[in-house]
Formats: structure tokens, C-alpha cells, sequence
């Protein structure tokens, strides 16, 4: 504090010591899908675009513009206009699924992403390929340095099963190789645990169709399951060079999530959300069709009289309890990952009573934030959450190991997915006057 010397107030700052745990992000996804460079790339262009190398790792894309202009999005339009050989067209078009999602993300409500991409769309990606390499920081492995990715979409993931052909037909997907290339995603999101995967089924499948692929994946009991997100039908949009196609949701759907996590939370179900830049889904569903799908996992696209299309799921694939809900599997995920993240002070200080109650102080207070805004259930925070942190689950053998334990347990609020009403009908009961 200054020298007082002549009168007056004086303010001096210090730290009270208290320690605080701040939410992590949620709405932050992946694209895996094909990309090329092209000729007709401006040398001039600002900013540039990406070189192969670039693209072949992790890049953080903040707005559909600056996409467009790093993946080369006019160019490649440019040369499947002028294209004239099959195996070029179907090369180029190969490229558009990545863009169309990326479109999708940011007129969804997405802010930010991170690009992966494969620059051989004339070629397959095996199984290997997309998991890629930890220190060439390619394809799925080069995500493990991202801790700020929440979702994985693979919008090209079904062109990855075949190569190019000189036919004029469009290669037919291998269903069973693109359920390798999914368990290779299922695989990645967890192990980090703090990530899920939106997938779509191959394109063109009848309701019934859909219901025998979800079960050739990962068993709805597996922990694997628990990180998967399914969504059908296919949707068809204007196209981002204004040819219209048909392309997987995945991309939309990352941005209803992003969107519903800005205005509501990641303990609100992404769902009841209006899907922007679709102009009709591939397959009207009716309400049994619907229901068969509900049960297997897969969330629906719906349209509604008066309402349009909305995305009417929020399931994971899982069928145990706990992990049946999108919001509830990316909540959990949500606070582990802020507790983690903003704990790392712990790490080195003496393993006492102040350290334990200073993570119990700082844990419950986070907690408590997250009942006020409605993502725990209970009349009150003792009923939403319980933290422990003591004497009792840290004995003299965890000091001497050098660890800390602190057991938290939540309740979470599930969504109202079937609202029932009773109607009764009440007769007409006047009295009768004399």
C-alpha cells in the first residue's frame, strides 16, 4: 500500500484465497471429410488458402467465410462446374458433404470449429487412415491435442468406404466397412470422454433399413454407445454453390446443439429445434416408424404441420439408465471436464484438511450455480448433489500415495420425453329448479 501521507482513502488488493471452477466449453465440434486444393486457387486471396499439409491436421475455423476461402469452396465449385470426366466429378464432389456441414454448423448457431481433412477424395479411407497418427497429428489423432472438442461429425465418412470410379454412376457405400470407420470414432470420443459422436446411417435407407443398421453398431449396452448420437433421415439443402443435394445432418445438428447449449444450456435436450438451411428431409417418418427408430437410439427429423422440420431425438444409442439422454451424457461429461480443468491448482499442495475443504468449497459452489440454472434435480442443493472430501475417503494410505479423492455425485434433470394427458370428458351437470 502507498505511503499515506496526506489524507485520504486508500485501497490495497489481496488475494482471499478462495478458489473457483469455471464451466468448460461445450459446443465446440470436429469435421473429418475429403478436401483438395485447386488450381484455380487466387494467389492473391487473403487469407490464403490452406496447402495439403495444413489440412491433413487440426484447424480452427471461426466463421463459414473463413472456411470458404482456407478449403477452397468457389474454386472447387468453379472446376465441378467446368469437370466433364466422371471420376472428377465424383472427386469434386466428394468435397462438398465437409463444406455443406461446416454451412450447416455456423447457420445453426455454431461459433467455432476445427477441421480435419483428407486431401485423396478419388481414394477410400481405411479404418487406420482415420484414426490417423498421434505425431503427425492426423486424422482422429490429431484431435487428442484439441481438449476443447465436445463433438466428432464425419460428414464424409460413407464416400470413405469406396474409391473413386471411371463409371458415371457414384460408388455405392460398403455398409460394413463404414461400420468400421464409425467404431474407429465411437473408439476415439470414449476415450477422451468428454466428446460424442454424431453419426448418420448410409444414405437412401428405408425406416426399416435404419432399424437393422443401428443394430449391426456397438451394442446399446456398451460403454461406446453411451458417446453415440444417431440422426435420420438425410436431409437435402440449397447447396453451398447453389446445385441443391443431399447430405448428412450431422453438421446441422452439431449447430442445434451449439445453439441450444447458448440459449438454454448443455442440460437442455437438443431437440424441438428447428433445423435451419434444410429445405426437406429425404424420408417422411410416420408415428409408428418413428417410435421403432426412437427405441433403437436413432433420433429423428421430423416435419410438423405449421412448424416445419425439427429434430425430434435426444438419445444416445445406451440403454442404461443413466446414459439414455443426450443431455445428460453431455452434462455429466460437461462437469467433469470443469472440475478437472479448473483443479489443476491442487496438484503439488499439501495433502490436508485446507486443501480438501478448499476443493469441497470450490466444487459445491460450482455445483450449486449449476442447480440455480435449472441442469440438477432437487428442492434444494443437498438433494441435486452430494461432495466428499475428508477425512473419510482420504486415509493416511491415499495421503501417503500422494492422491487426493473427492467423490461427487448429481442428479441431473432428464427431458419430459412422452407427455401424457388424461381427458375427460364432464357431462353437463346444471341442477334443475322447481
Amino acid at each position: 500500500m502507498p505511503d499515506p501521507t496526506p489524507p485520504g482513502v486508500f485501497v490495497s488488493e489481496s488475494s482471499g484465497g478462495v478458489r473457483t471452477i469455471t464451466g468448460a466449453g461445450t459446443s465446440v465440434p470436429a469435421f473429418l471429410g475429403y478436401t483438395k486444393t485447386s488450381g484455380d486457387d487466387a494467389p492473391d486471396a487473403n487469407p490464403q488458402p490452406f496447402t495439403d499439409a495444413e489440412r491433413a491436421v487440426p484447424q480452427k475455423i471461426g466463421s463459414w467465410r473463413e472456411f470458404a476461402a482456407r478449403y477452397s469452396v468457389q474454386a472447387i465449385a468453379k472446376d465441378l462446374a467446368d469437370a466433364t470426366d466422371p471420376a472428377t466429378v465424383h472427386s469434386l464432389q466428394r468435397c462438398l458433404p465437409l463444406a455443406e456441414a461446416v454451412y450447416g454448423f455456423f447457420a445453426n448457431g455454431g461459433d467455432i470449429c476445427y477441421v480435419v481433412g483428407f486431401t485423396g477424395p478419388q481414394d477410400a479411407v481405411s479404418p487406420e487412415a482415420l484414426k490417423g497418427d498421434t505425431d503427425a497429428r492426423s486424422g482422429l489423432a490429431g484431435l487428442e491435442a484439441v481438449p476443447e472438442v465436445t463433438m466428432v461429425a464425419v460428414p464424409s465418412l460413407w464416400d470413405m468406404t469406396a474409391d473413386v470410379s471411371a463409371e458415371k454412376e457414384v460408388p455405392a457405400p460398403d455398409h460394413a466397412a463404414g461400420v468400421s470407420r464409425m467404431a474407429e470414432v465411437l473408439k476415439h470420443c470414449t476415450e477422451q470422454r468428454n466428446r460424442l459422436a454424431i453419426l448418420d446411417p448410409p444414405p437412401g435407407l428405408t425406416p426399416a433399413q435404419v432399424a437393422a443398421f443401428a443394430d449391426t453398431l456397438a451394442s446399446p449396452e456398451t460403454d461406446d454407445a453411451a458417446f453415440t448420437a444417431l440422426y435420420y433421415p438425410w436431409i437435402t439443402v440449397p447447396g453451398v454453390d447453389a446445385v441443391e443435394r443431399t447430405v448428412p445432418p450431422c453438421g446441422h445438428l452439431a449447430g442445434v446443439w451449439a445453439r441450444t447449449d447458448a440459449e438454454r444450456g448443455v442440460f437442455k435436450a437438443p431437440a424441438n429445434q428447428n433445423l435451419r438451411g434444410a429445405l426437406k428431409i429425404e424420408t417422411i417418418l410416420t408415428d409408428d416408424e418413428h417410435g421403432e427408430l426412437n427405441a433403437k437410439g436413432v433420433n429423428c427429423l421430423r416435419v410438423f404441420p405449421d412448424r416445419g422440420l425439427l429434430v425430434w431425438g435426444a438419445r444416445t444409442r445406451s440403454t442404461t439408465r443413466d446414459w439414455r439422454y443426450l443431455n445428460v451424457r453431455r452434462l455429466v461429461s460437461y462437469l467433469s471436464d470443469s472440475i478437472r480443468q479448473s483443479s489443476t491448482w491442487a496438484v503439488f499442495e499439501p495433502n490436508d484438511e485446507r486443501l480438501w475443504a478448499t476443493l469441497r468449497h470450490a466444487v459445491a459452489s460450482f455445483l450449486t450455480d449449476q442447480w440455480r440454472q435449472g441442469a440438477l434435480v432437487g428442492r434444494t442443493p443437498d438433494e441435486a448433489f452430494y461432495v466428499i472430501c475428508d477425512a473419510t475417503n482420504n486415509t493416511a494410505e491415499t495421503v501417503d500415495d500422494g492422491k487426493v479423492v473427492c467423490d461427487i455425485g448429481v442428479a441431473p434433470v432428464r427431458p419430459a420425453e412422452f407427455v401424457h394427458f388424461t381427458i375427460t370428458q364432464i357431462a353437463d351437470q346444471s341442477g334443475t329448479t322447481t
